[in-house]
């Protein structure tokens, strides 16, 4: 199967909905004209489980290009969500959703439809690793010159260096430009010499490698990718939260439910009771001497009463 922007074409220009979705005229506009875009995209069908199933099949068993079309289609909403998680790194939004709908073709066609998981799932990550593809090559460019005055600056900069250097009166053969020479700068360039400062350091400062190869530390390489995107919203990360306060809520209570009056202070006392100093509640030997038994036996009983705790929570997990 061969399925390329030849067969879906999202950005440069217009994509025909196929029927049942809407009328052979109906249009995607195209990106250049981006709130028509997000809000035709916005309206096109979400696919059921038993549509995406179909369509899958059709494509790997059949190379059904108009099973693929839906599929992408029915995605396109996706993309632009994922998208805007990038817009800080003065990228256009259009190119960025260009390159997740790239990543979006590439999860279509690798699609297997027998794994039990949901496309959505699967393009995810296809999406965000052409985001981040582009957004790497096109980094260092991006933060050199941003403004119409530092890409002159950009422009002029290495050049006006290299004629200061070769002027013996005032050579100095130094990486960095002096006082005078930033103020002559400016004036040249008719720019702010704070400009002329930044976009010096710009310029001199290394590369930073944004996705290092693993070293020494081998899986646990780390490197500034990893900060790309903002993971607090990840539908993951939501459902994460949710269930880690309903744990904390729900959950809890309906456990201490479960516990006798003994075993529950036991239990309260231990590690849910915070004073106002901050100090936590009964010590094991305050708990035996109460109730007349052994610190060992407070022990047993708070062991127990966690075992029947945590067959209650595995409900909320």
């Amino acid at each position: 199967m061969s399925l390329t922007k030849d067969h879906i074409e999202t950005s440069a220009g217009a994509v025909a909905l196929s029927s049942p979705w809407a009328s052979a005229s109906t249009l995607l506009p195209p990106l250049g004209n981006l709130d028509a875009y997000i809000s035709a995209v916005n309206r096109l069908p979400m696919l059921t489980l038993a549509q995406e199933q179909e369509f899958a099949r059709k494509l790997r068993d059949e190379n059904d290009l108009e099973s693929a079309s839906k599929l992408v289609l029915s995605h396109l909403r996706l993309v632009v969500s994922v998208s805007r998680k990038y817009l800080g790194y003065g990228l256009p939004h259009s190119d960025l959703i260009q390159e997740g709908n790239i990543g979006l073709m590439k999860a279509v066609k690798r699609f297997d439809p027998d794994q039990n998981v949901r496309l959505v799932s699967y393009a995810l990550h296809w999406i965000k690793a052409e985001i981040h593809e582009y957004i790497l090559k096109n980094w260092r460019m991006v933060k050199m010159a941003t403004t119409k005055a530092q890409r002159k600056l950009f422009f002029n900069l290495r050049s006006m260096k290299q004629g200061f250097k070769d002027d013996a009166d005032v050579a100095t053969h130094r990486d960095t430009l002096s006082a005078d020479q930033i103020d002559s700068m400016a004036k040249t360039l008719n720019v702010k010499r704070e400009e002329v400062i930044e976009m010096e350091q710009r310029m001199s400062g290394g590369d930073v490698l944004l996705d290092p190869s693993p070293g020494d530390d081998g899986d646990d390489a780390f490197g500034p990718i990893a900060y790309l995107s903002d993971a607090s919203h990840e539908p993951t990360a939501l459902i994460e939260s949710y269930q880690r306060d309903m744990m904390a809520t729900d959950g809890i209570s309906a456990a201490l439910q479960e516990l006798d009056p003994r075993s529950r202070r036991i239990v309260e006392e231990r590690w849910l009771k915070v004073n106002d100093d901050g100090s936590g509640g009964m010590t094991l030997h305050d708990l035996a001497a109460e109730y007349a038994v052994s610190a060992e036996r407070i022990r047993q009983i708070e062991v127990a009463a966690m075992k029947k705790m945590k067959k209650v929570l595995a409900v909320y997990a």
